[in-house]
């Protein structure tokens, strides 16, 4: 008998956590979940994980600058970045850091299933070949910025001439969706 592959679900939705350490138990992974960047970091050298689920806002902490000590301690781990607030550029910088996936939420459980197994993600044909929204790609030039100085948000913000306190506001908004009328969401 095969043990389950382990699974750690990095996740500060108190609501989304359990959720899916729910379902993806039922497809067979031994799951943990954890909602902030301390106790993953503790748990992942802990249990050592074969997966990694992790979501890249983490209430203040950006999920992205978790990527290398879960790379360093978990070197073989499959990871997988999910995100409410995907974008190309955080795409690649997910990548570079070391994630094997970067999918979208919501994700529905078969892309989850492949990306977790290391299979390729089919791209959403949700998106209509329009223009992406101006508010959409301010929010991606931001997060482009603000990864360029390695999440710094003082640093982002002289870069940009920009207050700091603006900086911070834009960058707690959702961002805009990436096509259709303003206030849709990606």
């Amino acid at each position: 008998m095969t043990e389950a592959p382990t699974l750690l679900i990095i996740e500060d939705d108190p609501t989304l956590g359990p959720v899916l350490a729910r379902r993806l138990t039922r497809h067979g992974y031994q799951c943990q979940w954890v909602d902030n960047k301390t106790d993953a970091l503790l748990r992942a050298r802990q249990w050592r994980p074969s997966h990694l689920l992790l979501d890249m806002k983490l209430g203040e902490d950006n999920g992205l600058s978790l990527i290398p000590a879960l790379r360093a301690t978990l070197p073989r781990a499959q990871m997988v970045l999910l995100t409410g607030y995907a974008s190309v550029s955080t795409a690649v910088d997910a990548m570079r850091l070391g994630a094997n996936h970067y999918l979208a939420k919501p994700a529905d459980t078969q892309a989850l299933l492949s990306a977790l197994a290391g299979t390729p993600v089919a791209l959403s044909e949700q998106a209509p070949d329009q223009p992406l929204n101006p508010k959409r790609l301010e929010w991606e030039h931001l997060q482009q910025a603000l990864a360029q100085h390695q999440g710094n948000v003082s640093a982002t913000a002289r870069a940009l001439g920009m207050h700091r306190r603006t900086l911070q506001r834009k960058l707690q908004k959702k961002p805009q969706g990436e096509h259709g009328p303003v206030g849709s969401e990606a």
